[in-house]
């Protein structure tokens, strides 16, 4: 699903026919990746759904929360629902979910395997192998990976590397670039800083942050800077959004793997908001404090309260924590010049509070993290840059030209698609959707 406000539109139809899909393969559970299943389903699709299991637990909250979204939007514009919830059930009842590092034949010709990606928990690494007759009736077989949204770490578990029998396949590559015009050397690491800096003048905080992986890093975070003495433990910390609150349990009940010594991220004297009572008093007393909010780029959710109420406070801090998408409040906010005015919730206010902003969270590798992962291939017939905005896929496809010893690199886009064999890139096709 389309998050940019000039991409919408795209997200009302699909550019292919439901019904001739026979499977789909989900890396993990965000909603660009995710929000249009139902409307896949209400087209017409009625294969499986492949993903991990941890996946699979936490999808459900994922397309119940995103209808729900949808549908209040709906009725704002007074516009026909993109999906029912009867599209959403039936489209859970379609989810299949898998081991990691076990082969998934889906038929006779195309074989599955999932490996771990530190993206989030549940995100798959997935190589894909199809068996086909060329025209002189000889089998050839394809090896295409395709790396998702791709992280090599992640705070809450360790990730386990691709086995050395799938570096030594004649592969093609599927690759995101979200960040590949930056490397992991040019990240500011402030956050702690800047919330010590803030608790030492005793200012409030309100951090927005995504519900699922984000919220629960950033507790964490702050975990570790209370048992190192670095904050308070007499702060109050709370955190407000329904759908991060079930994903919090969700981590904190087993039901996905996280590592033992993570499972215990709660900070000290943390708070769950779960009425409009408790939202009104802390936003109505004036002491020392850090909240936690939903939506990360402050459009949606309890952020759409909290935001305007303390941009006004000059005693306050405003930290966001990862991409801000252009016309979210998060990027108005990041842009604009304090004591500018600034609209807010449909109110326009006057910037009074500090705001800033880190990528230093980022659940996407970097460029030269992106080319570790390439180097131990050892036979690599295509290398296909996606996921990244023109800029980044166009830097990192030439980083990798340079870099890589690769038979051929392409820029995937809407405008075409390709073709490939066992050979790597057999042509492009131009097409629009």
């Amino acid at each position: 699903m389309f998050q940019e406000r000039e991409y919408s539109e795209l997200n009302k139809s699909l550019p292919f026919i439901a019904e001739n899909i026979d499977y789909v393969i989900v890396t993990h559970n965000h909603v660009d990746h995710t929000g249009r299943l139902p409307l896949l389903v209400k087209q017409g699709f009625q294969g499986k759904i492949h993903m991990s299991y941890d996946t699979s637990v936490l999808i459900k909250n994922a397309l119940v929360d995103s209808y729900k979204v949808l549908h209040k939007k709906a009725e704002l514009a007074n516009e026909p629902l993109l999906y029912s919830d009867d599209d959403v059930d039936k489209t859970l009842s379609l989810v299949c979910p898998h081991p990691y590092e076990e082969s998934i034949w889906l038929d006779d010709n195309i074989k599955l395997t999932f490996f771990m990606n530190g993206h989030l928990p549940g995100a798959l690494i997935v190589l894909m192998q199809i068996h086909y007759q060329d025209s002189l009736h000889k089998y050839e077989k394809i090896n295409l990976l395709y790396t998702g949204d791709y992280n090599n770490k992640n705070m809450f578990f360790d990730v386990s590397p691709i086995p050395k029998w799938v570096h030594q396949l004649p592969i093609s590559i599927i690759q995101e670039s979200t960040y590949g015009a930056m490397n992991s050397d040019e990240i500011d690491y402030v956050f702690e800083k800047n919330i010590i800096d803030a608790t030492n003048l005793g200012k409030e905080i309100v951090i927005p942050v995504f519900s699922l992986g984000r919220s629960q890093e950033i507790m964490l975070m702050l975990k570790q800077m209370q048992n190192s003495g670095k904050l308070s433990k007499d702060i109050p910390i709370y955190f407000d959004g329904k759908l991060g609150i079930r994903y919090t349990k969700i981590y904190l009940s087993n039901q996905i793997f996280i590592d033992e010594k993570s499972i215990d991220f709660l900070p000290k004297n943390f708070s769950y908001v779960t009425s409009k009572t408790q939202r009104d008093s802390i936003l109505n007393n004036n002491q020392s404090k850090i909240v936690l909010t939903t939506s990360g780029m402050g459009s949606y959710g309890p952020a759409q309260v909290y935001l305007p109420a303390f941009l006004k406070k000059q005693n306050a801090l405003i930290h966001f924590t990862g991409y801000l998408a252009e016309d979210t409040l998060g990027r108005k906010l990041i842009e604009s010049e304090i004591n500018s005015v600034v609209e807010a919730s449909g109110l326009k206010l006057k910037k009074q509070a500090e705001v800033k902003t880190t990528c230093e969270f980022s659940a996407h590798a970097k460029s030269d993290e992106l080319i570790e992962f390439l180097k131990p291939f050892e036979d690599i017939k295509m290398i296909l840059i996606n996921h990244g905005t023109s800029e980044s896929k166009d830097i990192y496809s030439q980083k990798v030209v340079n870099e890589i010893d690769a038979k051929s690199v392409g820029v995937l886009g809407r405008d075409y698609l390709f073709r490939l064999n066992a050979f790597g890139l057999v042509k492009s096709i131009s097409t629009k959707f």
